[in-house]
């Protein structure tokens, strides 16, 4: 995006009030015969087409491969862009001879593929060794414009709460090493390994903020702020809050209720923070509690109440978010999507539940492999 177009966009976000909201999504490539993990991402490259490569880049594995779809005011304008980047990346994929996967990691065991040749990564390999991922650990990360850090560090503060019901929508990694984890995303379990993954600390300022980076740089908890991985962060290139708790989404369906979800909460949160309505203070071992939770049942069972501490059945508290969100959905005309996109995943499950259906069916991870590239390019 240019940065006139840029302008102009943050112009129009201001006179109607509404949020803008932009998605970076990561992929695996596989071999298509085996659905194992291959490190095929130059050969992916060279055949994504020239107009598109500017919003292709290659991950921290060979095997993985992101885009990032423009910020938009519009679900359609995103559904549109991941439409595109998908199917254009899954054509060059075959054309290279892997399959894309819209998935958190590799279902099927096979060698861990290396890490993309890049001196940030070999100083990260040096640093933290054997806490690289498994065949690839893939995300989804969305981004919602705010007008200031000031304001945006109250956000991060608003919506801390609410992430573990984001976490459960998203579980789309029950196989790993060619089995059943037990977990709805095992991606989740995989990438907290790293010292700088958890949930977002109530922050007292945008200095608190940038003391704790510092800090944990300083400590060699990170080598640099593109290191902080909390479930919601300042993104440091843009201005945006940028939440980054899910798998990678098995559709473009699922990629725009999250991200629909996402703005929603922001703008709830933005909302709460004009009135003077204060965050709720969660306490940090209780959320802790409610990602593993959500990384462990998804929406098949049941997930922490962090207003209270108990279990639910998870659908029953993902209702109750939604429908406190919905003036905010409302606002940007969303929630007439949002309350079909999520009748779809009721009837069809999460991601996780979706690969465990067909394995039920075909006892074959090849199987599940196929059905998720489907998921990936329809």
């Amino acid at each position: 995006m240019t940065g006139q177009v840029a302008e102009a966009l943050s112009e129009e976000a201001a006179a109607t009030g509404l949020l803008t909201v932009g998605v970076e999504e990561e992929f695996l490539l596989v071999d298509p015969h085996t659905g194992a993990a291959v490190p095929a991402v130059d050969l992916v490259m060279e055949q994504v087409p020239a107009e598109l490569r500017g919003q292709v880049e290659r991950e921290f594995q060979t095997s993985q491969i992101e885009i990032g779809s423009p910020p938009g005011l519009e679900l359609s304008s995103i559904r549109h862009s991941l439409g595109v980047l998908r199917r254009a990346l899954a054509e060059a994929a075959e054309r290279a001879g892997v399959t894309l996967l819209a998935i958190g990691t590799g279902p099927v065991d096979g060698p861990v593929p290396p890490v993309v040749d890049k001196p940030r990564f070999d100083r990260m390999i040096e640093r933290f060794r054997l806490l690289v991922p498994g065949p690839g650990n893939n995300g989804m990360h969305v981004h919602v414009g705010v007008p200031d850090p000031d304001t945006g560090v109250q956000v991060l503060n608003h919506v801390r709460p609410w992430l573990p019901m984001l976490h459960a929508i998203t579980t789309n990694s029950p196989f790993a090493r060619g089995e059943d984890t037990g977990y709805a995303s095992w991606r989740s379990v995989e990438w907290e390994r790293w010292p700088s993954v958890a949930p977002t600390p109530f922050l007292e300022s945008h200095e608190h903020y940038q003391r704790l980076i510092r800090q944990l740089i300083s400590s060699g908890v990170m080598l640099d702020e593109g290191m902080l991985y909390w479930y919601a962060r300042l993104s440091a290139k843009y201005p945006t809050v940028e939440l980054r708790i899910g798998d990678v989404c098995p559709s473009v369906d699922d990629a725009v209720l999250v991200a629909a979800l996402v703005r929603a909460l922001v703008a709830t949160a933005m909302a709460d923070v004009e009135a003077g309505r204060p965050a709720l203070q969660t306490d940090h071992h209780l959320l802790v509690g409610a990602h593993w939770r959500a990384a462990h049942d998804g929406l098949d069972g049941e997930a922490v109440d962090v207003t209270t501490g108990e279990l639910r059945p998870a659908w029953e508290l993902l209702d109750r978010f939604v429908e406190r969100m919905r003036p905010a959905l409302e606002q940007h005309d969303d929630w007439a999507e949002v309350t079909d996109l999520l009748g779809g995943l009721r009837r069809h499950g999460t991601g996780a539940a979706r690969q465990r259906a067909v394995y039920e069916r075909t006892g074959q991870l090849t199987d599940v492999v196929q059905d998720v590239a489907r998921q990936t390019r329809a």
